[in-house]
């Protein structure tokens, strides 16, 4: 049987990617290997943060009870749990169970990507602005599927040039959804807007952090 440290568990909107404004029910997962500068779950990442020990069976059990389909596994960094792999089988042998993985880009996807199509990824690329780039394992790019979801956080023009470059060269638009999310306070959306059309960046999605509009941008459990 696994153990996981579980920080949060709650149900909410999704805030983000192809499901945000659907209800989803989270698990927030101790524990990340990246420290983004802009990273709005520092507190989840230090050792001191307050976590629960959960089983498969238990965290399996509390989902069921939400009466929630989406299933959000976030953290920090889900996939460096040990035993993430046993959760993730259990999980998707749930057939009603709709889960998304938010991995930072810094974990291979190998042995993940084929468990279930009813498992899906949304994977960031770090880009200048979170400190993190050189971190990104760019092999994920050849296994991602088009269920799959890649997004770019983005702090200034940069970071946009730098997206852009990314979903040229992997052809990112034609094979999966691509989202461009303005880092909360530090670039305005219209500015990336006009950066889309001035640069023709057809099927890519402005992203917004709905949960922060919606709350106190810092507020847990949302």
């Amino acid at each position: 049987m696994g153990k996981y440290k579980v920080v949060e568990k709650f149900v909410s909107i999704n805030g983000e990617a192809r499901r945000a404004g659907e209800l989803a029910c989270f698990i927030r997962f101790a524990g990340c290997n990246l420290n983004c500068s802009y990273c709005d779950t520092k507190w989840a990442n230090e050792a001191k943060a307050p976590f629960e020990i959960l089983s498969e069976e238990e965290i399996y059990a509390y989902i069921k009870d939400t009466g929630v389909k989406n299933i959000t596994l976030t953290g920090g960094e889900p996939l460096i749990q040990e035993n993430i792999k046993r959760l993730l089988m259990m999980l998707s042998k749930d057939n009603d169970l709709r889960i998304e993985i938010e991995t930072n880009g810094a974990v291979a996807l190998d042995e993940y990507i084929d468990i279930s199509d009813n498992i899906t990824f949304t994977m960031d690329y770090k880009l200048p602005g979170s400190k993190m780039e050189e971190y990104m394992i760019l092999s994920n790019f050849d296994i991602l599927r088009k269920i799959d979801t890649v997004k770019f956080v983005v702090s200034d023009y940069e970071d946009l040039e730098v997206a852009k470059s990314i979903i040229n060269k992997y052809n990112l638009s034609n094979r999966l959804k691509v989202y461009l999310s303005s880092c909360f306070g530090q670039i305005k959306p219209e500015n990336i807007v006009d950066y889309m059309i001035d640069n023709q960046m057809n099927d890519v999605r402005l992203q917004l952090q709905m949960h922060k509009y919606i709350w106190e941008p810092d507020r847990k459990g949302v």
